[in-house]
C-alpha cells in the first residue's frame, strides 16, 4: 500500500487558520472539518501564533530597525569614499595625459 504524500501548508494559510482559532467564532472541531485538518494541528498553530505575538511588538523589531539604519549609514559612507577615490582617479588621469 503506497503512502500518501505529506501535505505542506503556506505560512499565510497557517496564519489564517490560527487567527480563526483565536477568534473563537467556531470550535476547533468545526475549523478542522472546514479546512480538512486535524484539531491538534490547529491547536499547535494557535499556540505558535500566541508564542510569537510578543516578538511582533517587542524589542526585536526596534533592534532590527537600528541594525538596518547602521548598515545603511555604513554603506552610504563607503559609497562616498569610493566616489572620492573615483574623482581623484579621474583628476589624476587628466593631469597625466
Amino acid at each position: 500500500m503506497p503512502r500518501s504524500k505529506r501535505r505542506s501548508f503556506t505560512p499565510a494559510f497557517k496564519a489564517r487558520v490560527a487567527l480563526a482559532a483565536l477568534r473563537n467564532d467556531k470550535t476547533t472541531a468545526q475549523l478542522a472539518s472546514e479546512h480538512k485538518l486535524h484539531a491538534n494541528q490547529i491547536t499547535q498553530w494557535k499556540k505558535q501564533a500566541l508564542a510569537s505575538l510578543p516578538d511582533v511588538f517587542g524589542t526585536r523589531a526596534v533592534e532590527d530597525a537600528k541594525a538596518h539604519e547602521e548598515l545603511v549609514a555604513r554603506l552610504y559612507q563607503r559609497i562616498g569614499e569610493q566616489q572620492m577615490e573615483l574623482d581623484w582617479l579621474k583628476k589624476k588621469s587628466c593631469l597625466d595625459g
